[in-house]
């Protein structure tokens, strides 16, 4: 919420996900997709039992069903959302810093119909299956970005065919997550994340983990870089 209320401008930038949004329902993806706060999962990189402020840690829904329905908040925010109490999310990355908002882990969570990899492609006709993350390019709300991966592999007729490279897709936020068909099921649930989450004049870091299963996009642009850099 902080980075909606402009705290972050001159630094890190805004975002487009504005009050106003949260109000009027906005439909952030499909119906599928459902995004939560966590600071509870175990084996997560940033689950703690209390944040710095004492705030007991829980966990909380951002997306419901495709539509924007929270963010978080510390404890000097949260009335602007109606609600009475922090959602625990207020850090200090050592003993000698003053703490304070910082990310909860923040995962996609898994389809509710049992879902294979195999079975989510098995009936798309031209592909790229994407693990992990690579490069990527974002702008100053969060609007339009532009990913790369680790490992790309061609699917072609169903068929994982091959790895190929220098690949990398564009994305407009919202257009993306409301292109979203499929998810995989608990089954493929993983988390990734990084000890290096970095935020605040003067900077600090924190440790934060981002769960998903494996997902499908219809209609992705994606670009050749090899090519787009000459």
């Amino acid at each position: 919420l902080d980075r909606v209320l402009g705290y972050e401008a001159n630094y890190a930038g805004t975002s487009f996900a504005t009050l106003d949004k949260r109000e009027a329902g906005f439909r952030w993806g499909s119906d599928i997709v459902n995004f939560f706060a966590d600071k509870t999962a175990p084996g997560s990189l940033g689950a703690v039992g209390y944040d710095d402020e004492g705030v007991k840690t829980k966990r909380w829904d951002l997306v419901k069903d495709g539509i924007l329905v929270n963010y978080q908040a510390t404890r000097d925010e949260v009335h602007l959302l109606g609600e009475k109490e922090s959602h625990g999310c207020s850090y200090a990355d050592s003993w000698s810093s003053v703490q304070f908002q910082r990310m909860a882990n923040v995962s996609l969570a898994p389809g509710k119909a049992p879902l294979s990899v195999a079975d989510m492609i098995k009936n798309v006709e031209n592909g790229i299956y994407i693990h992990g993350r690579g490069s990527y390019s974002i702008d100053q709300q969060r609007f339009n970005a532009q990913f790369g991966g680790q490992l790309y592999y061609q699917i072609k007729n169903g068929q994982i065919t091959g790895m190929v490279e220098d690949a990398a897709y564009q994305i407009r936020t919202p257009e993306f997550w409301n292109a979203c068909s499929a998810i995989c099921d608990e089954r493929d649930f993983r988390f990734g994340g990084s000890f290096f989450d970095g935020k605040g004049q003067p900077g600090q870091v924190s440790a934060v983990s981002h769960g998903s299963a494996t997902t499908r996009f219809d209609g992705i642009n994606i670009i050749n870089t090899a090519r787009s850099l000459g």
